[in-house]
C-alpha cells in the first residue's frame, strides 16, 4: 500500500454511555479515493470530526497527515481541505473573493492566490464569472467551485462530506472528474456519499454499522464477498443490522 497519511488503531469516541466510534481500525493510502459510508447513526461524522482535528477521540490512536490526533489537532486543519454540502462558500461574496478570502486562511501570499485564482478560474471555465456573486450560480457550479476552492492551498488531503447532494447526475459525473484530477495530483480523497453509485468511483470502500466498520475493501471485492450485484446491495444487506438510527 501506498504511504498511509490517515491511520487509526481502535479509535473510540463515547458520548457518556454512548459509543459512538466503536474501536475502528483503517488506513488511507496516498493520493487514494477512499469512500467512508454508513447509514444515519453509524458514526461516521463523529470519526470525520476527530480526523479533521475538530474532536478529541476518547481512546485509540490515529495520524493524519502524519499528525497526532490527540496532540496536533491544529496542524492538522492546516494539511487539509474541507468540503461539506451544506456549507463552503459564503453566498454574499464574488467569486473571486471566495478564493481570495480561503487562500488568507489558508496562509498563502497574495502573489499565490493570484496565480492560483486564475488557474482555477480557467479550469473550471468560470472566467466570465469571477465577479458573480456565488449566490447567483447554480447548485452545481457552486459545488465545483467550492471543491476547487477546498483544495485551493493543494492539501494532503480532502474531506468531502457529501458533496454531491442535490446535484443532477450529469454535474456529479462532472464533479468526480475533478475529484480523479486531484487524487492524481497526490491529493487524498476521503469522501461520504448516500450515492451508491458514487461508491463504485472510489479506490477503497468503508461501511460503518453501529459504530464499527463492518466491510472494507474495493467496490469489486466488496460485491464478491456480499454476492451483490452493485455496491447498493452491499449497503443493505449490512444498514439492515444497524441498531441506532441516529448520528
Amino acid at each position: 500500500m501506498r504511504e498511509a497519511v490517515i491511520y487509526t488503531e481502535k479509535l473510540t469516541k463515547r458520548f457518556g454511555d454512548f459509543t459512538a466510534v466503536d474501536h475502528i481500525s483503517f488506513e488511507v493510502g496516498a493520493g487514494e479515493i477512499f469512500g467512508f459510508l454508513g447509514a444515519n447513526g453509524a458514526g461516521k461524522t463523529t470519526a470525520m470530526r476527530i480526523l479533521c482535528g475538530l474532536s478529541r477521540p476518547t481512546s485509540g490512536k490515529g495520524t493524519v497527515a502524519g499528525f497526532d490526533i490527540y496532540r496536533q489537532s491544529e496542524e492538522i486543519k492546516k494539511h487539509i481541505g474541507y468540503m461539506s454540502q451544506k456549507f463552503s462558500l459564503y453566498e454574499d461574496l464574488k467569486v473571486w473573493e471566495n478564493m481570495r478570502l480561503f487562500g488568507g486562511i489558508y496562509g498563502m501570499s497574495s502573489r499565490q492566490i493570484g496565480e492560483k485564482t486564475e488557474t482555477i478560474l480557467k479550469e473550471l471555465g468560470f472566467a466570465d464569472e469571477r465577479n458573480t456573486m456565488v449566490r447567483k450560480l447554480p447548485l452545481g457550479w457552486k459545488q465545483k467551485l467550492a471543491f476547487s476552492v477546498s483544495i485551493f492551498h493543494e492539501p494532503k488531503i480532502v474531506f468531502l462530506d457529501e458533496p454531491t447532494g442535490g446535484v443532477d447526475p450529469v454535474t456529479r459525473r462532472q464533479f468526480w472528474e475533478l475529484i480523479y484530477q486531484a487524487a492524481n495530483r497526490g491529493i487524498t480523497v476521503f469522501v461520504t456519499t448516500h450515492y451508491m453509485d458514487e461508491a463504485e468511483y472510489c479506490g477503497r470502500i468503508s461501511i460503518m454499522v453501529d459504530g464499527r466498520i463492518e466491510a472494507l475493501d474495493s467496490p469489486a471485492a466488496l460485491r464478491q464477498q456480499f454476492r451483490a450485484a452493485n455496491m447498493e446491495d452491499v449497503f443493505q444487506q449490512l444498514a439492515r443490522k444497524a441498531v441506532r438510527k441516529v448520528d
